[in-house]
């Protein structure tokens, strides 16, 4: 498989993803990642359009960014504030174009997410809480936030343990600027696809179970969960919102433990 197949590989296939360097190939990317997710939602008996692509552009140069921009790219996910930082700055003249931070923020980087971002993806700590909330009231602004779970059980990995996640979304109660909006999880990189997929199941649980249990829980209604690999897998067990990158701007030259911790290098790439 190439990053121009609109078919995903086979269970346990290893697919090579091309660099996607025009216009056109991005264009191709995008069409053929929907397809696949409509017919995830086909399978799943659920609407394409409940199913949101966030196109993760981490490493990704500015210039590919544009094409992207052209080929009809609205929002882009990045995982280190400061490579966001930048391009948030180097494409000012695209006010349109909106930024979701998706990786492990430390408190120092919150500053930046609340000047830049649109969206939060990975809370997981009051001390992170509480500095953006401290400086999105400076700045009068809002942002969307997902706790991050971690669903997988390896201690590598940020997020919260599941039977921590809603004793921490009823304290996000006290951060008005933090708009809790739903979950989000890394799952498990293997190739039994029986232990990935109750990393999902496992999140779509946890959140009707906040639903029902928390005052504020008929707000939490997003699951963000599944990337490159496994982003059909996770909208059939509920995912409304899913991370990928390599499938449309093609393969990353750095390592995939620099961007998600406790992720193996011999495995595809998680975004």
């Amino acid at each position: 498989m190439n990053a121009h197949d609109p078919e995903p590989p086979p269970a346990g296939a290893v697919p090579t993803y091309l660099k996607a360097s025009s216009q056109a190939e991005l264009a191709h990317n995008l069409s053929a990642v929907r397809a696949r997710i409509a017919a995830a939602c086909t399978r799943a008996g659920r609407s394409a359009g409940a199913v949101r692509l966030l196109p993760v552009s981490k490493t990704v140069d500015e210039a590919r960014i544009r094409l992207a921009y052209a080929a009809g790219c609205r929002e882009l996910g990045e995982n280190k504030v400061q490579e966001a930082d930048s391009k948030w700055e180097a494409m000012g003249d695209l006010p349109d174009l909106h930024w979701s931070v998706i990786g492990h923020l430390q408190t120092n980087k919150a500053k930046v997410v609340a000047r830049i971002a649109h969206e939060f993806q990975a809370l997981d700590s009051l001390r992170v809480a509480e500095a953006l909330e401290r400086r999105l009231q400076e700045l009068g602004r809002g942002l969307d936030v997902f706790v991050q779970v971690n669903t997988s059980g390896e201690a590598s990995k940020y997020g919260l343990p599941p039977e921590e996640a809603s004793s921490f979304v009823r304290q996000l109660a006290g951060f008005p600027a933090l708009r809790v909006h739903g979950l989000m999880t890394l799952a498990l990189q293997s190739d039994d696809q029986t232990r990935v997929r109750h990393c999902f199941a496992l999140l779509r649980d946890l959140r009707a179970q906040m639903q029902q249990d928390l005052p504020a829980g008929a707000g939490i209604k997003e699951l963000s969960m599944g990337m490159s690999g496994d982003f059909e897998m996770a909208i059939e067990e509920g995912a409304t919102v899913v991370r990928v990158g390599q499938a449309i701007f093609g393969a990353r030259a750095l390592p995939h433990s620099h961007y998600w911790p406790g992720v193996a290098d011999t495995h595809p790439s998680p975004t």
